[in-house]
């Protein structure tokens, strides 16, 4: 370890910038955010000081650099491109025991200014001791994702009843209370919005500290996108892992699944189309049982599980039986997948509206407001339509659409082994049956399919014979 790691004090107290560029402002906003009063010399200053929060506690002290202007100083920050003006200024710090940092120059620091990830009052900073601080950046990027700003917030929560748990819990004891707290739902209370329902729910746990039950279960109800991890949102991500049960569906793609809780339970309860290995009820009644045993239940949709995946089902009966429980939207197929096939869904030339629906066949006959939705200005995004494609494309044709209103299907939307087969309703079923396409796939009909071969930004790598042999298969709201 080449740098102690220290977290310096500086509230109210003076510190000195010297150099007025952008860079310099930026450092100086740090220092301002730490409580500091910032003295700067400079012959002029970048008009990113203006924008500093807290400038009213910025003073431009002069234009040049005096050894004098170091006295009483707590921290000193150079930015300074001429490295013999820099060391000057680092060597003056150094005589006078005051901790400097130059910016870009390494050799001439006493101290280092690391990324930062703030959730005050819980920071936290990650340095590559000045080797490669652009490394550093990017592992501060990977923590955002697993740090929430709400932990600031709970930190705060945690202080606020300090005192108490010392008073009504045995030294011994109090470490393994925190840790039960912050790993039960008092944290997600504060990480979901509902800070006053986390205050009751702690001077609970402390009144009965002995005997509180603090394993209360609670259902997260979680959208996976429609298949690529890197869509999923930071708050899904967190809740995956720290799940002690996963209940998934059909096609969660399997890197989402890697991504979850490596030693939760888990257990599968997708569908495939006519054949519904778990019948919803069961499904609901499930996730009833084991939040009732104080298990934290990730229930795992592909998609949004408000979009086509029957997730108000599923709280409507969390509801019944007072079970606790959050949702966290998810990238629907829609939207995912029409962006990566270069299709927007809306357009000021082409869409107006855009309508969801569902292709799924009953008796061989669809039951949608064909009205509604076979209008030339509006976009249609069908779901779960490629066994009843042909009938569908006819269907359109027969309720005010033409023949040549351009139509696509896209297969695998998001993922490596993503096909976009574009035609129009006419020649769609044949196009389709022609490229042997395999759900999961998603149907989009309108004149913004004309903007694909202009837009169509992802390109992904020709799949391998063995993904043409072994397709994913589909979770249901996608076939």
């Amino acid at each position: 370890m080449n740098y102690l790691p220290i977290f310096m004090d500086v509230r109210d107290q003076p510190c000195l910038v010297v150099g007025g560029s952008e860079n310099a402002a930026r450092k100086a906003e740090l220092l301002l955010r730490a409580g500091a009063r910032v003295e700067v010399v400079a012959e002029s200053l970048h008009e990113g000081w203006e924008r500093l929060e807290g400038r009213e506690r910025v003073q431009r002290v002069a234009e040049a650099f005096d050894p004098t202007q170091l006295e009483g100083k707590r921290a000193v920050i150079v930015v300074e491109d001429d490295f013999d003006a820099a060391r000057a200024v680092a060597d003056a710090a150094r005589a006078r025991s005051i901790p400097v940092n130059v910016a870009d120059k390494p050799a001439l620091c006493s101290f280092i200014l690391p990324s930062i990830i703030d959730r005050s009052p819980i920071v936290v900073a990650v340095s590559s001791g000045g080797e490669s601080p652009v490394l550093a950046r990017m592992l501060r990027a990977r923590l955002e994702t697993l740090v929430p700003a709400a932990y600031g917030r709970l930190a705060t929560l945690a202080a606020q009843f300090k005192d108490r748990v010392r008073a009504a819990i045995q030294p011994e004891q109090r470490r393994a209370f925190w840790e039960k707290v912050f790993l039960s739902p008092v944290a997600e209370m504060v990480f979901s919005g509902r800070d006053a329902e986390a205050a009751r729910q702690l001077e609970g746990m402390i009144a009965d500290a002995a005997t509180h039950d603090i394993s209360r279960g609670e259902v997260y109800l979680v959208g996976a996108g429609p298949g690529n991890p890197d869509l999923l949102t930071f708050r899904a991500l967190r809740l995956m892992q720290q799940a002690d049960v996963i209940v998934h569906d059909r096609l969660v793609s399997q890197p989402i699944l890697d991504m979850c809780r490596r030693d939760a339970e888990r257990i599968y309860v997708g569908k495939e189309r006519d054949d519904h290995a778990v019948p919803q009820e069961e499904i609901n009644l499930m996730l009833v049982r084991l939040a009732k045993e104080g298990k934290r239940t990730l229930r795992l949709k592909g998609g949004d599980p408000f979009i086509f995946g029957r997730g108000g089902e599923e709280i409507e009966t969390l509801v019944e039986h007072g079970v606790p429980f959050q949702v966290v939207p998810g990238i629907t197929a829609a939207a995912g997948v029409a962006s990566y096939a270069g299709i927007p869904l809306t357009h000021r030339d082409y869409a107006q509206s855009v309508a969801f629906v569902t292709g799924h066949l009953k008796d061989n006959t669809f039951n949608l407001n064909w009205d509604g939705i076979a209008r030339h200005d509006q976009t249609i995004v069908i779901y779960m339509g490629l066994k009843g494609l042909p009938l569908l494309c006819e269907a359109l044709i027969k309720h005010g659409l033409t023949a040549d209103t351009p139509a696509a299907i896209v297969q695998h939307g998001t993922l490596p082994t993503q096909r976009v087969v574009v035609g129009n309703l006419g020649t769609l079923p044949a196009l389709a049956e022609e490229a042997r396409l395999k759900a999961p796939t998603l149907i989009i009909v309108g004149n913004v399919v004309k903007l694909r071969e202009k837009l169509g930004w992802f390109q992904p790598e020709t799949h391998s014979e063995q993904a043409r042999r072994t397709p994913l298969e589909a979770p249901d709201h996608l076939r």
